[in-house]
């Protein structure tokens, strides 16, 4: 991906952003969804350079992405009462995502989330697999950190429907 490119969808990103609180919720979680969607598809191009053949320019610009999204304002992605409904599927967001009192909690998680993804960014460049293979590791704790707070496990086992009367 040209870096000209990357700048175009982070201004669209932006762009985006700032028009969430005026979008449906069910337009805002669908937004929410695609976004995270491409940096797990970054991260997993991420991976499957550090655990085979390691070609130092994709893993480059998929740290770019990751990067680009990571500073484009994360928080503006979770609007009030947008911890239910469904946009691509049913949000896992938690409602405690949405509490003012966990605001700094999120902060945080976002903030150490821009940060890995940054120094990653910039590794990257440099092409030490093992120093990108430890920053990646530290990156996806702050994946973790995010789902384990926020986020619901949707490897939990759902109740069986109720009997048709």
């Amino acid at each position: 991906m040209k870096i000209k490119h990357l700048v175009i969808g982070c201004s669209v990103l932006l762009s985006a952003h700032s028009a969430m609180a005026q979008q449906k919720p069910e337009d805002v979680i669908r937004n929410r969804q695609a976004t995270f969607n491409v940096i797990a598809a970054n991260v997993g191009r991420i991976k499957a350079n550090l655990d085979g053949d390691y070609k130092k320019d994709q893993v480059v610009k998929a740290a770019a992405v990751i990067q680009a999204i990571a500073n484009a304002g994360l928080n503006s992605l979770f609007v009030a009462g947008t911890d239910k409904g469904v946009g691509y599927h049913e949000s896992q967001a938690k409602a405690e995502l949405f509490d003012p009192a966990n605001s700094k909690k999120v902060d945080e998680v976002v903030d150490n989330f821009n940060e890995q993804a940054n120094q990653l960014a910039l590794l990257t460049t440099i092409g030490d697999k093992a120093a990108v293979q430890a920053q990646f590791g530290k990156f996806r704790a702050t994946c973790k950190a995010c789902h384990d707070s926020f986020r619901v496990d949707s490897t939990a086992a759902t109740p069986a429907p109720a009997p048709a009367k």
